[in-house]
């Protein structure tokens, strides 16, 4: 497979907002990477597998009257998010990589994928229909110009002592990035359903699995390349994050056990990714392995170099109590014909150009 690399010219650097320096006499390689919530990216076919009360809601029958005009403009509102999704000069197709959580089934991204807004891009598809009880997985879109897939698995979370338990799988993509081994971790952790504290279980037990898998493929590959998304339903200070995954906020601070978390400093600076009662939170998130990045000018191989929470003002409403807040598709059974109640989140990485 013949790749066309994207090469970063200096001049680009203050445009994207980068600081961190880099060498004037050299040329560089920029990858984007994405995750999106695209918030109940349901078809239109009542499905026996899936839980009966979202059947009643996603049809044309149902409470929200779901119908294909509605399901068109859905996708044609996500498509235009994701063409847009770290594009610039420098990344003239954006996200290469992009995670994506609350789709119904592969139908679905087919049809997302086709859409003229990004069709060009050629987006294949990597899902495993998985239990969740209210029928959403989480899935990755991958630009095959620059990604060579190589596997991919997924792993159920369980509870113990909790038979009757479902979620979402935890999905593993690998294969190699424009020359590089990496492996990409995709999730969409359990909800704050019933409280925090009393929910919170539930994500440590999601953070357990996500480390036991990070962990194994380490113990084969010591420096292995993993990149983790998702909407992780905690923040970057959450005891699932910090202490279980072990993100953490500093690069300075890396060692072989834990992982950098690349929003953190988007949380400290206050910008959420979704809001509830006036309060914002960073549930989706980027998290590398100490392999992905570097304290030094040192970018022989892929190294992260900056995270968005992309929340442009046309992602937001206009008015009202939740002026500001995620524009959605739905506010209970009230069509808003908006985009997701999630802000999509990237990074960049770069290394030197490989002549």
């Amino acid at each position: 497979m013949k790749i066309n690399y994207v090469l970063l010219p200096l001049l680009l650097i203050p445009f994207l907002g980068f600081n961190q320096k880099l060498d004037k006499n050299k040329e560089y390689q920029l990858a984007c990477f994405g995750f999106y919530n695209l918030e109940n990216l349901f078809d239109t076919i009542s499905d026996p597998d899936t839980n009966k009360i979202l059947q009643d809601d996603f049809t044309p029958l149902g409470s929200k009257k779901w119908n294909s005009r509605k399901y068109y403009l859905k996708l044609n509102n996500m498509s235009e998010v994701i063409s847009q999704l770290g594009v610039s000069s420098a990344s003239p197709d954006g996200v290469t990589m992009l995670g994506v959580c609350e789709i119904e089934n592969k139908a679905v991204l087919l049809d997302l994928a086709s859409n003229e807004k990004i069709k060009s891009r050629n987006y294949q598809i990597v899902h495993h229909e998985g239990p969740d009880r209210r029928g959403i997985d989480c899935a990755l879109l991958y630009n095959p110009k620059y990604f060579k897939l190589e596997s991919s698995k997924s792993f159920k979370l369980k509870m113990p002592n909790d038979t009757n338990f479902r979620s979402r799988d935890q999905l593993l993509v690998t294969g190699r990035f424009m020359g590089e081994r990496m492996h990409f971790m995709v999730f969409h952790w359990p909800s704050r359903r019933g409280g925090e504290k009393k929910s919170r279980p539930k994500r440590i037990q999601a953070a357990i699995l996500a480390r036991a898998i990070t962990d194994s493929i380490r113990a084969v590959e010591k420096d292995a390349k993993i990149i983790l998304m998702g909407d992780l339903n905690d923040d970057p200070v959450s005891a699932s994050v910090k202490d279980f995954i072990k993100a953490e906020r500093d690069i300075e601070n890396l060692n072989q056990d834990n992982f950098y978390n690349c929003m953190f400093e988007k949380y400290k600076k206050g910008i959420g990714s979704l809001a509830y009662r006036d309060n914002w939170n960073l549930f989706d998130q980027f998290i590398v392995t100490p392999s992905l990045t570097t304290t030094t000018s040192d970018y022989k191989s892929f190294k992260f170099f900056s995270s968005t929470v992309y929340n442009k003002s046309f992602l937001k409403n206009k008015e009202g109590n939740f002026a500001g807040y995620p524009f959605r598709s739905y506010v209970g059974s009230t069509f808003m014909g908006g985009y997701s109640d999630h802000f999509p989140v990237y990074i960049y990485l770069v290394r030197e150009n490989i002549k």
